[in-house]
């Protein structure tokens, strides 16, 4: 299992109550998982509006399955930004 930081922006950070937290994850599937069971009701909402960056790479459409984590990595919770 890696050690990650989950940080949170935006809608995300006030939905979570904080701004970052640590989890023990293989997957961003499971890191995302541990925030839901953290974290149940609005950010749980927040979440599947939220795109994703793991090590500052935007995951995209990939699978989160598929998205493996490293030790001491980061994840990144981004949902949508208006403005201009």
């Amino acid at each position: 299992m890696a050690k990650v930081t989950v940080r949170y922006w935006a809608a995300a950070k006030a939905a979570a109550g904080t701004a970052e937290e640590s989890y023990e994850a293989v997957t961003l599937a499971d890191a995302l998982d541990a925030v839901r069971e953290r974290h149940p009701g609005e950010l749980t909402r927040v979440l599947r509006r939220c795109s994703f960056l793991v090590d500052s790479d935007p995951v995209g459409t990939r699978a989160h399955e598929t998205v493996r984590l490293a030790d001491g990595g980061t994840v990144e919770v981004l949902p949508p930004f208006a403005g201009g």
